[in-house]
């Protein structure tokens, strides 16, 4: 390698590492105000010392510059010199024009005005002389770059192998791999060494980094798509490997016949020979396929769980710990509380656990809303804390665990908590809701009314939000990811909102479904239970229809109809999966169980499938099918709808309706939503029964499948409007047949209205009743 590439090398290499570096100075430097002040300041004169050496043997001046004059402060606030608030204020500031620097390296080697201003900040302060900026040193061209330069950048953040006391937690117990520092010559005020206890520690930690690489997020990406294909390849093996042995099983009984039909006939000697030597082969060779068969299905569970493992590897590799944005945040919090004259404790708990890559800047956003929502709105000021017997410090705290294979993130306050009285008489105000529909609110819908896009409590607009601004976005994002949100408050007492996601988007363990001949997978994380629904479990609670499930009333729906396919489950006792969304349960009855595995998720393809509700990707399997992966939080959406409706028929239009469709779930679904909208049902499984109810009894409204059997939809409607004593009466025809050809025959047929069962819902079924009638 030429030297001025090497030299472009070691600079990146810096940037990397003094990047890192600088977020554990932030930390230390939030930490000199807090108890662990001594071990604080021990941890910010090594790191900055470091980046000294470092940045001179580059030639980086200005960075040196800046690092030596922040040492200075540091001791003036150890020697008692300077107030500990004032040194902080500067150091944090200082911070942020090194990180400009390193985006800048030309500014690094010359220095900016932002820079001279910065050192005689901190020289004020420190009550030290400016030191010069002096010569721009670089490495000489004729020979090898200084050792520790070479050293310094060598694994992924992670300075040079010295022992080094690991960085203080700033108010976080976020638990950030200590990171060594470099041996370089004295600084002209000696700052405290490690003490030497800590040094197998950070020797660990060292070692630990040596052993790692950067890789290129794109190649973990081909890998995991890769890992997966491999794994359904591998299953396709065994699947063959099955068939293989079924072939020879049939070959064996062939040639088992083949001796039984020679024993029977009488044949002359000379062709008995030729038959026992056949025989004789064919018992080797029955021997020999089956040792055969024994070794290939043992070769293709091995590999099998070889690429499993892989998989898990290469999942595994793609984790990032959640420490590498959770390390910003008590800087943020801080800044933001001191917008507000407010005191914060932020406590980070198991920071350590890891997150898939893809999800990181996601999962970062969302949090971001969580904290400035906390702070501004949540907490509040010292005086009023004490007034309610409360310290003057609020604390925020951020607790991380996992839960199989899903990632629960708690944001918990010690705030004043949610007023819902307060929460309803702002969606009032802002028209999302009527008196009336606000007071029939429980005190959990009344809280989930901060998801509303817009919502908020803040009268005025600020930089800040209040709790509920951005709320909708946090929801979407984690939904998105497939995931929930959940809250729980308590007036004067606090708020904690819990994220749930999944660790990894790469590979997924999924509950398979059978819908007609269509393949359909669900989470397993989002499956609570799988069961058969009897008649006699049946409920039904305000107009829906329920089961009951573990004591509790759970939303019984149609997945087929659901999803805009034909009919629904025709069996007495039909198959359900029991899924949950947060808080909220609902059993989807399904035509049969396929298998539970975990596949590699891949994004839906063509136009087909792309934008199309309720779809979260496609996986596929073993026997060449695509399985349709299903996103939980959409099909959630919109059972709460049909659970919850909007609108409530006034008693003086509440309307006698015939339902005609010959699938029970179905009938029992949309027989929910109309009863849902105060209306009165009765039901018909056919063409032929509907007619003949029409005959002795009267109906302001009539909804009809098309697919049915001894007299479809189409008919019916036909032979309706064809009878003039009922010809008056509206038909909606409701079908998963959704081509302009269907809906135009249908009109043809003389129907109302054509409604699609896949966008069914509370309101447009609202509007179209209140149309026709």
């Amino acid at each position: 390698m030429d030297t001025e590439a090497l030299k472009k090398s070691l600079l990146k290499k810096f940037q990397e590492v003094t990047a890192d570096r600088l977020q554990k100075i932030q930390l230390g430097v939030i930490d000199l105000e807090k108890e662990t002040a001594e071990q604080a300041a021990d941890d910010v004169a090594r790191e900055l010392h470091t980046m000294k050496g470092e940045a001179r043997m580059l030639g980086l001046a200005a960075i040196g510059q800046l690092a030596h004059a922040a040492e200075d402060v540091l001791r003036a606030e150890r020697e008692g010199k300077t107030a500990t608030e004032t040194a902080t204020d500067v150091m944090l500031r200082a911070c942020d024009v090194l990180s400009d620097l390193l985006e800048d390296l030309d500014a690094a080697h010359t220095g900016t005005s932002a820079t001279e201003e910065m050192v005689k900040a901190l020289s004020e302060v420190s009550g030290h002389p400016v030191p010069a900026l002096g010569p721009v040193r670089k490495p000489a061209a004729s020979t090898a770059p200084p050792k520790p330069a070479v050293q310094a950048p060598s694994a992924p953040a992670a300075a040079p192998p010295v022992p080094q006391a690991p960085v203080a937690q700033a108010s976080v117990s976020a638990q950030a791999t200590p990171r060594a520092a470099e041996p370089v010559a004295a600084a002209p005020h000696p700052l405290p060494a490690a003490k030497e206890e800590e040094a197998p520690s950070a020797a660990k930690a060292s070692s630990i980094a040596d052993r790692s690489i950067r890789v290129n997020v794109e190649v973990l990406d081909s890998l995991g798509l890769l890992a997966g294909d491999l794994l359904v390849e591998s299953a396709r093996g065994r699947l063959r490997s099955g068939e293989t042995a079924q072939l020879f099983e049939r070959f064996s009984r062939l040639g088992d016949r083949f001796l039984r039909i020679s024993e029977e006939v009488d044949v002359p000697d000379a062709i008995r020979n030729e038959l026992e030597r056949a025989e004789a082969d064919l018992h080797m060779l029955r021997d020999d396929a089956f040792r055969f068969v024994r070794r290939n299905g043992d070769g293709i569970n091995t590999l099998h769980g070889n690429l499993a493992q892989l998989a898990d590897h290469v999942a595994e590799a793609r984790l990032v710990p959640l420490s590498t944005v959770f390390d910003a945040f008590p800087r943020a919090v801080r800044d933001i509380a001191k917008t507000q004259n407010k005191e914060v404790d932020l406590v980070i708990e198991n920071a350590d656990i890891g997150v898939d890559r893809s999800m990181l800047a996601d999962v970062r956003d969302a949090l971001v809303h969580l904290l400035r929502n906390a702070v501004d709105h949540g907490l509040e000021s010292p005086d009023f804390r004490q007034q309610m017997g409360k310290p003057d410090t609020g604390r925020i705290r951020i607790r991380v665990r996992v839960d199989g294979d899903m990632l629960h993130i708690e944001v918990e306050d010690d705030g004043r908590g949610m007023d819902t009285e307060r929460l309803k008489q702002v969606a009032i105000n802002k028209r999302l809701l009527s008196p009336v529909q606000a007071a029939a609110l429980s005190e959990r819908e009344a809280i989930e009314l901060i998801f509303r896009p817009g919502f908020s409590t803040r009268e005025q607009v600020s930089e800040l939000s209040g709790r509920g601004v951005g709320m909708d976005v946090v929801k979407r994002k984690v939904e998105t990811l497939g995931g929930s949100v959940g809250v729980q408050s308590r007036q004067g007492r606090g708020t904690t909102i819990t994220l749930r996601l999944p660790q990894s988007l790469a590979l997924m363990k999924v509950l398979l479904v059978r819908l007609g001949d269509d393949v359909y997978g669900m989470p397993a994380a989002d499956v609570v239970a799988v069961m058969r629904i009897k008649p006699d479990d049946r409920m039904e609670v305000f107009g829906t229809l329920a089961v009951r499930h573990r004591g509790k009333p759970t939303a019984l729906v149609a997945l087929g109809p659901l999803l805009g396919l034909n009919g629904g489950n025709r069996f007495d006792k039909p198959p359900a999966v029991v899924v949950r969304h947060g808080d909220d349960y609902a059993a989807l009855v399904v035509d049969g169980f396929v298998d539970e595995r975990e596949v590699a998720v891949k994004p839906c393809g063509g136009e087909f499938l792309k934008g199309a509700p309720f779809i979260a990707g496609t996986a596929a399997l073993e026997d060449g099918r695509i399985a349709v992966l299903l996103h939980v939080p959409d099909i959630m959406t919109e059972v709460r709808r049909m659970a919850r409706p909007v609108t409530q028929a006034p008693a003086s239009r509440r309307l006698r309706v015939l339902l005609v469709d010959d699938s029970p779930i179905a009938r029992a679904t949309e027989g929910a939503l109309v009863k849902a909208l105060g209306h009165s049902v009765e039901e018909a499984q056919d063409g032929e029964e509907a007619y003949a109810k029409v005959q002795t009894n009267t109906y302001d409204l009539i909804l009809t499948d098309v697919q049915m059997p001894k007299l479809d939809g189409f008919s019916l409607t036909r032979r309706l409007k064809g009878t003039p004593a009922v010809a008056r009466i509206p038909v909606i025809i409701l079908s998963s047949l959704a081509s302009p050809e269907d809906k135009r025959r249908g009109l043809d047929a003389g129907a109302d209205a054509y409604l699609v069962k896949g966008e069914l819902g509370v309101e447009i079924l609202a509007q179209s009743i209140d149309r026709l009638t």
